[in-house]
């Protein structure tokens, strides 16, 4: 029986044995044969990892094809983690210190560059490496050549070191240009930036990416920054590399073309800071102190479609200190006011009160309301208002004038009967918010207090102070100046005492004086150099508002077009075509009569009849902002320049040297042959780019105007 029950015994034991090897030998077939090709996969899916190479940003380039922001070649010295991790830690620690000296970089901070954003001593970004572990870290950029050839001639005392030359931003400056708020600038991307990319499987993004943070850089990003490429890399199970895989090669980004000319954005640039260096030698006739003249801007605009030609903002900076890393010291230096915060475009987000430039914008408002081109007003020398006495800034006393000659002349107390007469009919002071008001109306028809869509970022938007944000303001503002004239003792200024008084009881009242002043230009009605240009324009074209735009076309790197940029129609102002050429009329007496007859004295005017308006706007506690604007059929013309006297004292020496470098004009005649723009209009050039980033010869549009002048000749 005992005998039998151990055979029992042992034949399960080899039954069960039998069975495990079978369900082994099943699993076996199973894994190998059935699901051979996915674990193979997954396998190698281990094996392998992709490193990114970084595509070449595209160019941005000028309208005849000059670059204005390219790319240069420069020495990068690179670890690789992978191979130093194959090191002893001693000899880890040696590599890194003679590296340090040789690149003059501190041993800490080289350290801290070659640390994983997010492991366990790294410190925050940008110090720590927010690429792939498996890609080359970069810790010293723009090294001198001898350094690079003798790590690579020293390759031995250098595992895990290479030197190698890689692609970054470039300015190349054609004809001397800056441009820098035009263009922008580029850094390296965000964590959030890189989530987010991530989210929306955003592949031309990455951690190591580059990205536009302003400018042209920024708007047109998407086109720039190219596709990265990959190179494959086999890791053993503790991620050391132990071969390469297959590569996929990086796409280029694309060329941006842009609708400025190099030339007359160098003539802008120079001519706003000559006339900026001049009034600060100037002294103030009242004060006797000389101009600040702290900031300006000068905008150069086709009529025809809004394109810019030109924009120049003074104070500026060189954009390329972003390229190699910008330090604390320069970033505070470009927000930093005694600097003039040179990082602010003046052009689009410089807001200031426009002064008699306004009045071209007011003389429709009345024309399409109650006035006719035969009213007449009486230009006194002031206007009693109220309790106060409103005086003609710029301007003489001359009588009974047509709108014609107070523009002209720049007559304010002409403007002031205006305004009050319309003040007047509308209720006064008891006269609700969204009253009828044709001159506020006109104001906003030709786009003022909203931003022009200019396709540059952070454009400011101005503002109209009329009565809907006198009421506005002051509901934002009464419990902090009411608290203050409840309180008057613990405010030392007796002007904020009373004003704070006087405000907390009826600061939301549009009297007569706000009403005068908003139709010269002054008092809380706001705008940018840009607008103001924008609105000529519509004056210039026969009425018709443009969204502004810098860029004109992205090509692919073979030159050719991937779409073209055209500027966008935002309406028509309600002016008839006989009040458009009355003002058209006036303004073109200015430069013949008027506020800058003696700045144009020997100008050509019969050939090239430039219109224009000069401004003087007065701003408490500081000096004057002197503006000139200015147009033909082909171009309009903007200068503004902040605490630096009137406007034809400060910029209309500038805006007629514009003027003569569009025309070629040299001693009172036109040399077309000299001339920065020679047509009216432009070709489209459309330039090619070689694989290596180079610009080939542009491919020209042949337009009927040079079929003509081709004919002529």
């Amino acid at each position: 029986m005992t005998v039998r029950r151990g055979r029992a015994r042992i034949v399960v034991v080899q039954v069960l044995v039998v069975a495990l090897f079978a369900t082994l030998c099943a699993r076996l077939w199973y894994v190998q044969v059935v699901g051979g090709d996915e674990y193979q996969a997954r396998a190698a899916n281990n094996a392998n990892r992709q490193v990114l190479v970084q595509p070449q940003r595209g160019l941005v380039v000028d309208a005849m094809g000059r670059p204005l922001a390219a790319n240069e070649v420069t020495w990068v010295v690179t670890v690789d983690r992978s191979r130093l991790t194959r090191l002893e830690s001693e000899e880890q620690s040696d590599v890194l210190g003679r590296l340090a000296r040789l690149v003059d970089l501190d041993y800490d901070v080289l350290l801290d560059r070659i640390k994983l954003c997010g492991e366990q001593g790294a410190p925050e970004p940008p110090a720590c490496w927010n690429g792939s572990p498996y890609e080359p870290v970069p810790v010293a950029q723009d090294v001198p050549r001898d350094v690079a050839l003798s790590l690579s001639e020293r390759a031995e005392e250098f595992p895990a070191v290479a030197a190698e030359q890689r692609s970054v931003r470039a300015y190349p400056r054609p004809e001397g240009v800056n441009a820098a708020q035009l263009l922008g600038y580029v850094t390296p991307i965000t964590a959030d930036e890189y989530d987010a990319a991530r989210e929306r499987d955003d592949e031309s993004l990455n951690a190591a990416s580059v990205v536009g943070r302003a400018g042209v850089e920024r708007s047109y990003d998407a086109d720039l920054r190219g596709v990265p490429g990959t190179t494959g890399k086999s890791v053993d199970s503790r991620g050391r590399v132990i071969a390469e895989g297959t590569a996929v090669d990086p796409q280029a980004g694309r060329t941006l073309v842009t609708s400025i000319d190099s030339r007359v954005q160098a003539l802008a640039e120079g001519q706003l800071k000559k006339a900026i260096e001049k009034a600060r030698t100037t002294h103030d006739d009242v004060t006797g102190r000389s101009y600040e003249a702290t900031a300006g801007a000068a905008v150069v605009l086709d009529p025809d479609d809004g394109r810019v030609i030109a924009a120049a903002s003074y104070p500026s900076y060189d954009p390329q200190v972003w390229v190699d890393g910008i330090t604390n010291r320069q970033l505070e230096s470009l927000y930093a006011e005694d600097s003039g915060t040179p990082l602010l475009s003046r052009v689009t987000q410089a807001q200031l009160a426009p002064g008699s430039t306004w009045k071209p914008f007011v003389a429709a408002g009345a024309l399409e309301d109650r006035w006719d081109t035969g009213s007449r007003l009486d230009c006194s020398s002031g206007l009693q208002v109220g309790n106060r006495w409103f005086k003609n800034y710029e301007s003489a006393s001359y009588g009974p004038i047509g709108f014609d000659r107070a523009l002209a002349a720049s007559c304010d107390t002409f403007f002031y009967r205006i305004a009050y007469a319309a003040w007047t009919d509308q209720g006064g002071t008891d006269a609700k918010t969204g009253v009828h008001d044709p001159l506020v109306e006109m104001a906003r028809a030709f786009g003022f207090s909203e931003r022009t869509g200019i396709d540059i970022p952070g454009e400011a938007g101005g503002r109209l102070g009329d009565r809907q944000w006198r009421q506005d303001y002051w509901k934002a503002n009464k419990d902090r100046y009411c608290a203050i004239a409840r309180k008057p003792e613990k405010v030392k200024s007796a002007y904020l005492r009373l004003f704070a008084r006087e405000f907390c009881a009826d600061g939301y009242v549009y009297r007569a004086g706000d009403a005068v002043n908003f139709s010269i230009g002054q008092g809380e009605t706001l705008v940018t150099p840009l607008q103001l240009a924008v609105g000529y324009a519509a004056l210039a074209n026969g009425g018709t508002l443009y969204e502004p735009r810098v860029a004109k076309a992205v090509l692919d790197a073979d030159g050719s077009v991937v779409r073209e940029i055209a500027p966008e129609r935002a309406g028509r102002v309600p002016v008839s075509k006989k009040h458009l050429r009355y003002i058209d009329g006036a303004l073109l007496d200015t430069a013949k009569t008027g506020t800058m007859a003696w700045k144009m004295g020997g100008f050509p005017l019969d050939q090239v009849k430039v219109r224009s308006k000069t401004g003087t706007a007065e701003v408490t506690g500081r000096q004057t902002t002197g503006w000139v604007a200015s147009y033909d059929e082909n171009y309009v013309v903007v200068m503004m320049m902040e605490q630096a006297g009137t406007g034809s004292g400060s910029s209309g020496d500038a805006v007629r040297a514009i003027w003569e470098g569009l025309y070629g004009i040299e001693g009172g005649k036109v040399r077309r042959d000299r001339a920065l723009m020679p047509r009216a209009r432009p070709p489209v050039s459309l330039p090619r780019v070689a694989d290596d980033g180079r610009i080939l010869p542009p491919v020209t549009k042949r337009t009927k105007a040079d079929a003509d002048e081709e004919d002529d000749r």
